[in-house]
């Protein structure tokens, strides 16, 4: 399982400006203070917006969903910008197909981002072909990443037919909340230093296995194998 956001692609302008547009359409309040997004989901985060911005709503009404139809939209408008705007992590590409060539693997992704969204993100760059993303963990679930990552990996036994162990499911992710989670949820972390947490913080959380990036395939391969696989990854 792959994380996205910092992990394979990095489009923080197009989704900053896609979550300012969607939180004025629901609150009818600009977005001026940010929140921390690295392993959160967008249901937390947009929690976390109405905090830090001091934002009351109706407590008889239940704003997610307006969220989340806003947010698609406003992303979808954006879609053009994704590739101007953003870039694919370097090595991404071919560390996802590094991975796809291991006996009895299954790659698919846990993330914060609605499904919608994780989608564009990916295809923006030609990275969806690597994927089964109809087993995938998405932030529309509304559910926490560590739930996400244990949903993943029974559809994944569901879709295929088989079990994937505890030991054998990865989660590769530059996020010091994803190694946490990944924990949490019986899946093997991998983390990659390609986002804001360095490498004591990640081995910390409880990464033992940590990759510069992935430019290198092959150390991100030895990093799966020394985690512990002896079987399938998804």
């Amino acid at each position: 399982m792959w994380n996205i956001d910092l992990t394979l692609v990095d489009v923080a302008r197009v989704t900053r400006a896609a979550y300012a547009e969607a939180f004025e359409k629901v609150t009818g309040q600009p977005l001026v203070y940010l929140a921390t997004t690295a392993g959160r989901t967008d249901s937390e985060i947009f929690f976390e917006f109405l905090a830090r911005n001091d934002v009351d709503l109706d407590s008889d009404d239940d704003p997610l969903p307006d969220f989340a139809e806003a947010l698609s939209d406003a992303f979808a408008r954006r879609r053009d910008q994704l590739a101007a705007q953003g870039r694919a992590m370097p090595g991404a590409e071919a560390a996802l197909a590094a991975v796809g060539r291991m006996d009895d693997t299954v790659q698919s992704v846990v993330t914060g981002s609605i499904m919608s969204n994780a989608v564009a993100k990916l295809a923006a760059f030609g990275l969806d072909g690597h994927l089964d993303l109809s087993i995938g963990g998405f932030g529309s679930e509304h559910y926490p990443k560590a739930s996400l990552i244990q949903f993943t990996r029974m559809r994944a036994e569901q879709a295929y037919g088989r079990r994937f162990p505890e030991q054998a499911t990865f989660y590769i992710t530059e996020s010091v909340r994803d190694v946490e989670a990944a924990r949490i949820g019986h899946a093997v972390p991998i983390a990659v230093v390609s986002g804001s947490a360095t490498e004591a913080q990640l081995r910390a959380a409880g990464a033992e296995q940590v990759v510069r990036d992935l430019t290198d395939p092959q150390a991100l391969l030895a990093a799966i194998r020394s985690g512990g696989a002896d079987g399938a990854a998804s």
